[in-house]
C-alpha cells in the first residue's frame, strides 16, 4: 500500500485515499490481535484456537524504520461503501475462468495483495463457490493482524476459508510467490503504484497464468450536488497530487489495461463510484477533508479558499443536502492460464 502522508485535522485522523497513520507504538500482538474492527467481522475465537488463521513475519513491535500503517478506522469507515462500489457484473466471467483453470479440485488460492484490513476478502470469498486458502499480503503487521482475525470462514456454498499473512511489498510479488494461485486480488491499490509497479504486478499474473480482479482505482472525476465554483479546481489538484512521485493516479486503470494486455490478458474495465448520500455522512465529511487537504497540499495558494469550501461542504454534509458521487473503475484482467488453456 501507499507511502502517501496527506495532512488532515487533528481530529480526523484519516487519510486522503487512504493515507497512513502511524498506530501507537505501544500495541503489541495480543492487543492487535484481539482489536477486531467493529463491523467487520463475527467474533472469533481467540487466535491460538484457529487452525484457519496463520501469521507470518508478524513481530510483537514494530522497528523505527518500519512502513507507516494505514489506519483502520478509516478502512473500516469506507468498507460498506466499497462493498455497494464493486463491480458485481465482473464476477461471472471471472466464475467462468477460475472454473476453467487446471488444479483447482482442492480449493482456490487467492492472493490479496496490500489487503489492508482485509475488506477484500470480506467481500469475495462468500461469493465464490468452493474451498479457498486466502494469501494476505501488506506491508503493515499491524493491519495484517486485523485481516487475518477479522476474515470470513465460508464460501458461498458452505465450503471452509482459511487464511494466512505474508508481509512484503509489490517487489515481492514474483511468479514464484504466485506458484499456484488461481487468482490475484487488490482493492483501492492502482492508482498508488508506478508504471513500473503495475507492469511488475502484471508479469507476475501473466507468468503465473492466473486472473487478476482489482478494483476501486480513481478515476480522476467527482460529483458533488449541489456544485460548487470550486469544485474543477479542488478535483485537478487533487489529481495532481495522486499523480505525484511517480504514482499513477487517476491514469492508472489505463496504464494497468495496456501492461495485462501487453501479455495477452483479456482485459475488462467496470465503473465502480462511490455513491455517497446522507446516510453516509460520515464517510463523506471524512473523504472531504482527506480530498481537500490534499488539494490544498500540492496547491498551497488554495489554502484559504479551499477552507472556506471545506466549511461550507461540511456544513452541507452535516444538514443531509449533499450527495457525492466519487468515481472508481473495477479491472478484470484474464491472463492465460500456464496450462494451455486459451
Amino acid at each position: 500500500m501507499s507511502t502517501r502522508k496527506p495532512t488532515a485535522p487533528a481530529a480526523a485522523v484519516v487519510p486522503a485515499r487512504p493515507g497512513p497513520q502511524h498506530a501507537p507504538d505501544t500495541a503489541d500482538a495480543t492487543e492487535v490481535a484481539n482489536a477486531v474492527v467493529p463491523g467487520e467481522g463475527a467474533p472469533q475465537r481467540p487466535a491460538a484456537e484457529r487452525a484457519t488463521v496463520r501469521l507470518r513475519d508478524a513481530p510483537a513491535r514494530e522497528r523505527p524504520d518500519d512502513p507507516p500503517r494505514y489506519a483502520p478506522e478509516w478502512l473500516r469507515l469506507r468498507e460498506p461503501a466499497d462493498a455497494a462500489a464493486r463491480a458485481h457484473a465482473l464476477l461471472d466471467p471471472l466464475r467462468s475462468r477460475l472454473a476453467e483453470l487446471p488444479g483447482q479440485a482442492d480449493g482456490l488460492v487467492v492472493h490479496d495483495v496490500g489487503c489492508g484490513t482485509g475488506s477484500m476478502g470480506r467481500w469475495l470469498a462468500p461469493l465464490l463457490d468452493g474451498a479457498q486458502h486466502w494469501v494476505l499480503h501488506d506491508r503493515d503487521p499491524y493491519l495484517l493482524h486485523f485481516a487475518a482475525v477479522a476474515a470470513p470462514r465460508t464460501a458461498a456454498d458452505g465450503s471452509r476459508v482459511t487464511v494466512e499473512t505474508r508481509r512484503g511489498d509489490l517487489a515481492r510479488l514474483t511468479p514464484q510467490a504466485l506458484t499456484g494461485a488461481a487468482l490475484v486480488t487488490a482493492s483501492a491499490l492502482l492508482d498508488v503504484l508506478t508504471a513500473e509497479e503495475v507492469g511488475t504486478l502484471a508479469a507476475a499474473c501473466a507468468a503465473a497464468g492466473c486472473p487478476a480482479l482489482l478494483t476501486l482505482s480513481v478515476a480522476g472525476r467527482v460529483d458533488l450536488t449541489p456544485a460548487h465554483p470550486l469544485d474543477a479546481e479542488i478535483t485537478a489538484a487533487f489529481n495532481d497530487h495522486q499523480r505525484r512521485t511517480g504514482m499513477l493516479g487517476p491514469d492508472a486503470v489505463t496504464v494497468a489495461a495496456e501492461a495485462f494486455a501487453g501479455h495477452g490478458a483479456a482485459v475488462r474495465a467496470h465503473p465502480s463510484p462511490w455513491r455517497l448520500g446522507p446516510d453516509e455522512a460520515g464517510l463523506t465529511a471524512q473523504w472531504l477533508r482527506g480530498w481537500v487537504g490534499a488539494a490544498v497540499e500540492q496547491r498551497p495558494e488554495l489554502r484559504e479558499r479551499a477552507d472556506r469550501y471545506l466549511d461550507e461542504r461540511l456544513a452541507a454534509c452535516a444538514a443531509g443536502q449533499l450527495r457525492v458521487v466519487v468515481h472508481h473503475t473495477d479491472l478484470l484482467a484474464l491472463c492465460r492460464p500456464t496450462g494451455g488453456a486459451p
